[in-house]
């Protein structure tokens, strides 16, 4: 019946389908894609099958944690980008946008009344998972989520891994068969499905569609909606035109430097898409797939051995697997963790030998101890690190190497562990359009100890956690220029447009 994996699809509630149904809807949460997924293909099979149009609704709420002008951009630029994508296909597409809080409570209750099943997206962390299990609860007919995550099934393995070593190791056994089980680049080739359907007037009437001024996302139109008006646009745009421009740039103008030049901060060689990826703009099938037919690559290349190593196994240049590396092992092995644990985003994650030296060195006297303030107004004593800040503050974004080394110093000069933790996850979550991500939990966890030894000699504070210092920094990379720019008074973004 389905072109999608079984392995992908998720039953969140015991509901059937409800063959009275007029629609088949779609609740795009996470994948915010017509091109590369998989909740979206599956949604096409169900309509073929059942011969029933097809419902495509996409929200955005406003009562989220750390909802701003600059989350809310990003998403509604997405949403402009999927009004124009689905415009001539045979689906109807429902953009909704909350003016208030609470304001669109009841709206999928009410469209699930009338479909004949609900398809929606699997994504293992921020308030996504415990949406779905209130609302299949309540739904009368079968909610299905669908993992378009990685290439990896987030089902594929049973447990989560220690290290990143132990995952790739994991990846190279089993994730051949699913690199032969990619999303369709255009789920609706072929598909015969009904001409779109109509909304019910009274839902529409109680829950308007977003206009296009609205999609726009303007400064005026922000300014009415119960958010943070104090953090203004990311330094790039949202949705999946600009996405496929990022990847573009990066496969023709980066990609051969990245294996040495990565964590050069003033190289700029980073593919930057992970903005992209965590609102499900792009693909990594599609990174993945575009990349792969650069390197003019097929699946015989892959070696015949899982050794865990990070060069040779994919049959792909030195540069290319490098990339891989972060986009396919990192990025997947905190959708693992995510996935598996609930308590991702806590203390009690950490493995038990992190917990035990960092608590060993709980007391031990800090050199500077910071307030949340003082780290979110970049008011250390650090140069770099305050740059770093700067720059996460005023773009949504920070270099990837830098990203170890701001964590490293919140633990160095907060007053425990824990509240390093907590400061990490505010000013990431506040600021970084990647922030609320498995990825950029699994950044704030490896600077505690995640996916990481015991590192030898025994330090004050960090007790056996590996060490890193501004001054090794300064020492290995260039940073004079990429300081400059961040220390420059730095215009607010609200007043860029």
């Amino acid at each position: 019946m389905s072109s999608v994996p079984e392995i992908r699809v998720r039953h969140v509630n015991d509901a059937l389908v409800n063959d009275n149904g007029s629609f088949v809807l779609y609740w795009m949460t996470a994948s915010r894609r017509t091109t590369c997924n998989f909740a979206l293909q599956r949604a096409i099979d169900w309509s073929t099958n059942l011969n029933k149009p097809l419902l495509v609704l996409e929200a955005l709420r406003t009562g989220y944690e750390w909802a701003s002008d600059r989350l809310h951009r990003f998403v509604l630029e997405g949403m402009a980008d999927n009004k124009a994508a689905f415009g001539d296909k045979p689906v109807r597409y429902y953009p909704y946008v909350e003016t208030s809080h609470e304001a669109g409570s009841g709206l999928v209750d009410n469209l699930a009344a009338h479909a004949s099943v609900v398809v929606t997206d699997d994504f293992p962390c921020f308030f996504i998972p415990r949406m779905l299990k209130k609302t299949a609860r309540r739904l009368p007919t079968l909610l299905e989520a669908v993992d378009s995550n990685g290439l990896l099934p987030m089902r594929a393995a049973d447990s989560f891994f220690p290290t990143a070593y132990a995952f790739r190791r994991f990846l190279q056994r089993e994730l051949t068969p699913h690199l032969c089980e990619l999303p369709d680049p255009d789920p609706f080739a072929g598909a015969k499905i009904p001409e779109p359907t109509h909304v019910d007037p009274s839902i529409l009437a109680k829950w308007p569609e977003a206009t296009d001024e609205l999609l726009e996302a303007g400064r005026k139109v922000l300014s009415e909606l119960p958010i943070d008006h104090a953090i203004g646009p990311a330094a790039f745009s949202g949705g999946s035109s600009a996405a496929q421009d990022a990847l573009q740039t990066f496969l023709d103008d980066k990609l051969n430097r990245y294996h040495e030049d990565r964590s050069q901060p003033e190289a700029d060689v980073v593919s930057g898409l992970s903005p992209w990826l965590h609102f499900g703009h792009i693909s990594a099938s599609d990174v993945f797939a575009q990349l792969a037919m650069r390197e003019n690559w097929s699946p015989d290349k892959l070696a015949d051995n899982a050794k865990g190593s990070r060069q040779g196994w994919w049959g792909m240049s030195e540069p290319a697997e490098s990339f891989l590396d972060e986009l396919i092992t990192w990025r997947e092995l905190g959708y693992n963790f995510c996935w598996q644990r609930d308590d991702y985003d806590q203390y009690e994650s950490l493995p038990d030998w992190a917990r035990t030296t960092l608590e060993e060195h709980a007391s031990d006297e800090r050199p500077y101890v910071y307030s949340l303030e003082e780290f979110e107004t970049a008011r250390t004593h650090d140069e770099l690190w305050n740059a770093a800040q700067t720059q996460l503050v005023s773009e949504g974004r920070m270099h990837n190497y830098l990203r170890m080394l701001w964590g490293k110093k919140i633990l160095h000069w907060s007053a425990s562990p824990r509240e390093a933790l907590r400061i990490m996850i505010q000013l990431n979550n506040k600021y970084a359009i990647d922030g609320r991500n498995p990825n950029s939990y699994s950044g704030i966890f490896w600077v505690l100890g995640r996916y990481d030894r015991a590192w030898g000699p025994e330090r004050s504070i960090f007790g056996k956690i590996r060490y890193m210092t501004s001054e090794n920094t300064a020492r290995k990379f260039k940073v004079k220029n990429y300081i400059l720019k961040y220390s420059q008074p730095q215009s607010s973004q609200l007043e860029l447009w």
